[in-house]
């Protein structure tokens, strides 16, 4: 059919994602699981209101009970009693560079995870799979880290100005100009930090009479930026052309709200990799829907620049397009180039204009010169023009690694979200039992992992979240293959002593209606 055959013609090779639905037994013991967790929430909550349970909680005094709250206890309720039990799991300390190892720092509470304190000793060697370190620049010996130094010495840590006054120094112009010429694009703009890079810069660009249609499942620094600019929001389904080209359709033929009048700028919102779904935006699609109804395009490469392109130039390299058909290329440093910060890169006019507008640059303090310099050194790489192989190299061995991460985790039988292409790899996980279990349990086995449930998945799509790393060995995936099986065997084999021993119960129970 014409789908099909448009389909084919945008891509250029198979574009393979998986999201398989939760199971209807897994999703109502799930269900259950919640359910009885917020019981026992509600009998802690009691005991606590009648001081037979101490109290942790920020708590109104009598006094202002007759005043406006400025706690809103029931609102805190998910957090004070089903997330502060496996508080455990995340904000772990880290004394070492978060490369493919890393060592952390040994804590214990005795307060179910109220308070914490450190014991003096450090987890060494720790397998490191949560980082975005998806080329395996977050070291601190090597090329970068030697250029790093020296501009530290050269320049300092902290420049102490905004770029329109006194902070713009020469090293920030050569990023850009660097930046620019690896998107394939005009002119670019640097930014000190990656979420400022979103929220500051989408309300410069569109504003009240504006439409922006963002994907449901867009990061919040987007959705903020959104917010913060005052245009009218849209939301269409995840990675769904259909629903998005609905959405412009009815744009064009009703136009704004009660006038009726056409928008002065539709602009559509999207991501190149979602950091918690695995997924590739379905970018050739996009770019088609753009060009047909006149809209604009903002592409967020956060995590796909560096990570995806057989040159590591992001979705738009993966996808072999044309960088022009991208109106604003959006992206930061703090993952395949193990920095801070972010950009925006397009048009000449756009970047003159952001330079004028944006409450970034106007306003927020110069990116740290050693920082610029690392981003620098690590982008060189990556082109070729440090003389060597090496960013190839790494963008290769990503590649392997991802396949073959994924391609194992799938034959041993556990359900994986995404695109075979994606270095985010989520493992579903489902009941709340298992987040505290699974990242624990890890961390026994010296598996650094990132556990995510509900509010940040749906209440039923809880899941471990693996990033994969060119500096991550064959031995490395292995041994959190290994590991991950020998959970499942354990699961499996508790499962079986259940059924065993409630196979006993019965036979006794038959036995005993024989001799009555």
């Amino acid at each position: 059919n014409k789908q099909t055959i448009l389909l084919l013609f945008l891509y250029k090779k198979p574009f393979a994602e998986s999201f398989e639905e939760t199971p209807l037994l897994v999703a109502v013991l799930t269900y259950m699981g919640y359910g009885i967790l917020t019981i026992f929430g509600y009998l802690r909550d009691f005991l606590r209101h009648w001081s037979i349970e101490k109290c942790h909680v920020a708590r109104e005094k009598e006094e202002q009970k007759d005043f406006v709250p400025l706690y809103q206890d029931f609102e805190n309720f998910y957090t004070r009693n089903l997330y502060m039990r496996i508080r455990d799991n995340w904000n772990r300390p880290i004394c070492s560079v978060p490369g493919a190892k890393m060592d952390l720092v040994e804590r214990v509470s005795h307060d179910y995870n109220w308070t914490f304190e450190h014991t003096g000793k450090v987890v060494k060697d720790v397998i490191n799979m949560g980082s975005y370190n998806y080329l395996g620049f977050a070291e601190n010996t090597g090329a970068c880290a030697d250029a790093a130094i020296e501009a530290t010495e050269k320049y300092g840590v902290g420049v102490g100005s905004t770029r329109c006054e006194i902070g713009n120094l020469d090293i920030h112009e050569e990023l850009e100009q660097l930046v620019a010429r690896f998107l394939g694009v005009e002119s670019s703009m640097a930014f000190g930090m990656g979420f400022a890079t979103n929220s500051m810069n989408i309300p410069a660009l569109t504003g009240k009479g504006c439409l922006i249609l963002s994907d449901e499942l867009n990061h919040a620094s987007l959705v903020l930026g959104a917010r913060l600019s005052g245009s009218t929001i849209r939301v269409f389904k995840h990675n769904n052309m259909q629903s998005l080209e609905k959405l412009l359709r009815d744009a064009i033929a009703h136009g704004q709200p009660r006038t009726h009048r056409p928008w002065k700028k539709i602009l559509i919102v999207v991501e190149g990799i979602y950091s918690m779904e695995g997924s590739i935006v379905r970018l050739p699609e996009v770019v088609a829907l753009k060009k047909r109804y006149k809209a604009y395009l903002y592409l967020d490469e956060a995590h796909s620049i560096g990570a995806l392109g057989p040159n590591g130039r992001g979705v738009v390299d993966y996808f072999g397009l044309d960088p022009k058909d991208v109106d604003i290329m959006m992206g930061t440093f703090t993952k395949s180039f193990g920095a801070a910060g972010g950009y925006i890169g397009g048009k000449q006019e756009l970047i003159d204009y952001l330079r004028r507008h944006s409450h970034s640059a106007l306003y927020a303090t110069s990116m740290s010169p050693p920082v610029a310099q690392q981003i620098i050194t690590s982008m060189r790489i990556i082109m070729g023009e440090d003389g060597t192989t090496l960013g190839v190299d790494r963008i290769r061995q990503l590649s392997e690694n991802t396949t073959y991460f994924r391609r194992e985790l799938r034959e041993m039988g556990f359900i994986i979200y995404g695109n075979d292409d994606s270095p985010v790899v989520p493992m579903m996980l489902y009941m709340p039992a298992k987040i505290g279990a699974f990242g624990r349990e890890m961390l026994k086995r010296n598996i650094g992992t990132v556990v995510v449930g509900f509010p940040a998945t749906p209440i039923i799509e809880s899941r471990a979240r693996f990033c994969i790393s060119a500096a991550h060995t064959r031995e490395m995936l292995d041994t959190v293959r290994v590991e991950r099986f020998y959970l499942q065997w354990e699961q499996n084999n508790f499962k079986m002593s259940l059924k065993i021993a409630l196979k006993r119960s019965l036979a006794r129970q038959h036995k005993l209606e024989k001799c009555l």
